[in-house]
Order: C-alpha cells, then structure tokens, then sequence
C-alpha cells in the first residue's frame, strides 16, 4: 500500500518556503542549496525534459514529512516504503506552480514517469535526455539519505530555481472590465498585504494620482522612480514627484519603515530644504508616524515647509471613492501599465493576478 502523505501539509510546505526563498532572492540573501548537487540541479534546470525537475519536488515533500519513505518508489504498489508520486503531484505540486505561474509540465507522471517506472539507472536506456536523467538519480540519492530538515533545504534550492526559471518568463497580467467599489477595495488591500519592499504601495500610489489628473484634468506630471533609486543620487525630492509647468507642487516619500523625528530631520536635510520644498508628504504603510515626528513636522511648518503624514490605504480609499467608476477604471488601468514592465518582479506581477482573481471569485 505504501506511506501515506498529508497533503494539506505538503501544501503548506510549499507555501511557505516557496515565499522564503522570494523573500531571499529579493533582498539578494545567499539562497539554499548543498554545494554536493549544485553541478547536478545546475544540468537539471538546463534540460529540456521538465519532468526530471519537477519530480523532484514530489519526492522532497514525501521526505520532509516522513522520514520513512524511500524516495525512489513513486508508486504504491512497489512496497512498502513508497509513496503516491502521482497523485501528490496532481493534487499539491502541478496545481501549486500553476497557481504561482512557474513554468512547467502538465505533470511528470503523465509524461515520462508512467507505469511504475522504476528510478533507477537501467531506466536512462528509454530517456532522451540521459544526462538529465542521471543527475535526478544524484539528486535522489542525497534526498534519500536526508533528513527531513535536510530535505527541507534541497527543496529551497529547487524552489529558487523554479522561481529563477519564472523570472525569466513572460507573464500575462490579468485585465479586468470593471469592478466595484468594494472590490477595488479589496483588491488594494490584498496587495498592499504583499511583501514587496515598498514597490506596490508607490505603485498603487502613483496610479492613485494619475487617475485623480486624468478624472479632473489638474496637468499634473507625475515623475517617479524605482525603489532601489536613491533620492539623493537622482535629485528626486521623494518616490513620487508632482509638477505642473516644470513647477513641483508636492513630493511624496512613501515609507514602510517607520517615521520618528530623526526621520523627519533627516529627510528635511537632504531633500526638502536642498529643494526648497513647500509641501511634503510621508505616505505610511504600516504605523503612523510618532509625537517626535509630528512635532518636528510642526517646527518645518513654521519655517515654511508643510510636512504631513497619511495612510497610504486611508489616501488610496478616498482617491477611490472620489474619482467615480470611470476613474477606478482608469486605476486598474494605471495599475497594469505600471507593472507591465521588464523591471517588475515576477513575484509582484503574480501577486496581481492572484489578487485580482481572489477578488473576482469572492
């Protein structure tokens, strides 16, 4: 009959660790891997036959929760230490990269692995890809000597080349016709949720102010840059940037970290002042700013600076109730053209499509 598999857990194991090794490979943090098979993932990654990778993720979740399965045995009915290879797949792991937009196969066992193929060396007679093949079994020979926190990392190291191999792909933003009011809601708080290291709430925020120009026809230009941009370097006066007529009328630093009054001097001094800027914004993400913050904001006012703080899902709500349908329209619009670049990471622009289609459903 062979092991049985949780699925439910084997799901959840995928979930997080798949959001681990985003979150590593986005703040650019060594990403997992035993040096013992980096030549042989290296071969595995670059072979045209897909199954022999995605097998692999099959066989690293049975391992991480049973120890006592023997990796090798994909097929019930090959004894007692298997597993169902097959079925974990169509139930957790084709889903699973379906859902995320990772490239891959319509499952390994329909493909190449049928029939109660055995994983073992004779089986390279009926492969194309041999050389492919052969560095699986290297693989499988480490998976099945590990231990399931060991099994844990090789499964790091092929999610990050999963998600490397995603990267590199093209992926088609979903396109939306109209929605509510409370869906436009939803749908901005699911993104903001998003880990993303500022990137969609100055998104959402520079859409948010196109739509307002666009709505009321204020002949605003709205100038904005990549958060890996430093200000300074750039002679931005913040992450968003308002002018009408060459003539800037606010700049807006949109800030996940938080706003104290050592914050404030510090953005005054290398921004506001150097630019002579009269309004500026701090739009927040997460907690507001500190009495020490507010009070040095009050100092500037006095010198002529209006320093002010806002939610950035209080100043997102607003915008949205104010600029009527057409102009969320235009919001989900700005949105898309916003994301819909080379630059964006695959991450974010799957985050979109999950939103939209959480939304859309509910």
């Amino acid at each position: 009959m062979g092991r049985l598999i949780d699925y439910t857990q084997a799901q959840e194991e995928l979930k997080v660790n798949l959001r681990k090794v985003e979150d590593e490979l986005q703040t650019g943090s060594t990403i997992y891997g035993k040096s013992a098979i980096q030549g042989d993932i290296t071969i595995l990654f670059a072979s045209n036959t897909q199954a022999f990778r995605e097998v692999l993720i099959g066989c690293c979740l049975a391992r991480i929760l049973d120890s006592e399965v023997d990796v090798r045995l994909v097929y019930v009915n090959q004894g007692e230490r298997s597993f169902n290879g097959r079925t974990l797949d169509e139930k957790v792991v084709n889903p699973f990269f379906k859902e995320h937009e990772i490239p891959s196969s319509k499952g390994p066992y329909l493909a190449v692995f049928r029939r109660s193929v055995d994983l073992v060396p004779d089986t390279a007679k009926g492969m194309r890809d041999k050389s492919g093949f052969f560095a699986m079994l290297r693989v499988l020979d480490v998976l099945g000597k590990s231990t399931s926190e060991e099994a844990r990392e090789i499964l790091l190291h092929l999610l990050a080349e999963f998600v490397r191999l995603r990267n590199g792909a093209t992926i088609s933003l979903a396109r939306i016709n109209r929605l509510s009011l409370d869906q436009h809601l939803a749908l901005v708080g699911r993104l903001l949720d998003v880990k993303s290291g500022g990137l969609i709430p100055v998104i959402l925020s520079v859409a948010g102010m196109r739509s307002v120009d666009h709505i009321y026809g204020l002949g605003w230009e709205i100038a904005w840059q990549g958060i890996n941009v430093a200000d300074a370097a750039s002679g931005a006066g913040g992450d968003i940037t308002v002018l009408r007529d060459g003539k800037v009328l606010f700049a807006v630093e949109v800030t996940e970290r938080e706003i104290d009054g050592a914050r404030v001097r510090s953005t005054f001094a290398s921004k506001i002042s150097p630019q002579a800027l009269q309004d500026y914004l701090f739009f927040y993400t997460l907690s507001p700013p500190s009495e020490s913050a507010v009070s040095v904001a009050k100092a500037y006012f006095a010198q002529g600076h209006d320093i002010n703080f806002l939610s950035v899902t209080d100043w997102l709500r607003t915008v949205l109730i104010t600029i009527r349908q057409d102009g969320r329209t235009y919001f989900t619009t700005a949105i898309i053209d916003l994301l819909d670049t080379s630059e964006t990471p695959a991450k974010i622009k799957v985050a979109w499509n999950e939103s939209v289609r959480s939304v859309v459903s509910a």
